[in-house]
């Protein structure tokens, strides 16, 4: 572990966090990113989670490309856990131009087709569920994919794979406690696919392996 670069990381996640928490409080009420506004009872929250993610990402990939594009990736899952939890929403003013930003710094650290491929695949996976399944996928959900894809590549499947799971555990609880009256109830999918998203970035490669042994 590169001690320092965790060091740099806590700090850089630290000061990230205020304006983290900025952009999401302004989110749903669609102004600027940036625009002046109340501190949130949910500051000391969201910047525990940028400093977290800063400090794992120094420690990781050290005084890289790879984990400054890995912090910024978990900044932005930080926000959009904190505005789909509160709204119900994941906002396309974070989520679109992040995606840009983390292909291209994923593809200038390891050039291929994977980054800018895997975004445009889920993306269009998703969008074609929710047009079948409009209650159940949002189009928020849909461009949140596509960022997985951005920052994952190939491992964005793994994300998926760990975010359904972990969401059938409060939606089983829903329907054992509510029956069919639970459909109306419905939980946000940003936080769970924000946790795979975690999953597969750093435990990605030992979740296939481990998936693998169970079909040997």
């Amino acid at each position: 572990m590169d001690l320092a670069a965790g060091l740099v990381g806590l700090l850089a996640g630290l000061l990230v966090g205020p304006a983290a928490d900025r952009i999401a409080t302004n989110a749903p009420l669609h102004r600027r990113p940036w625009a002046r506004t109340p501190r949130s009872s949910r500051l000391l929250l969201v910047v525990a989670g940028t400093a977290a993610a800063g400090l794992v990402c120094g420690l990781v990939f050290g005084f890289t490309l790879k984990a400054l594009t890995a912090a910024l990736f978990l900044w932005v899952l930080v926000i959009v856990t904190r505005t789909d939890l509160e709204h119900r929403l994941i906002p396309d003013s974070v989520v679109l131009p992040a995606t840009v930003l983390v292909v291209v710094l994923r593809t200038v650290d390891e050039p291929s087709l994977e980054w800018v491929l895997a975004a445009l695949g889920l993306g269009l996976a998703f969008f074609l569920i929710a047009l079948v399944y409009p209650s159940g996928i949002g189009m928020g959900d849909v461009k949140l994919s596509a960022f997985l894809g951005a920052g994952l590549g190939v491992m964005a499947v793994v994300a998926i794979f760990v975010g359904y799971f972990a969401a059938f555990v409060p939606a089983a609880y829903l329907f054992v406690r509510h029956g069919r009256g639970a459909r109306k109830l419905g939980i946000p999918l940003g936080p769970f696919l924000a946790l795979g998203g975690v999953a597969a970035l750093f435990w990605g490669a030992a979740i296939v392996d481990w998936y693998r042994d169970i079909g040997t």
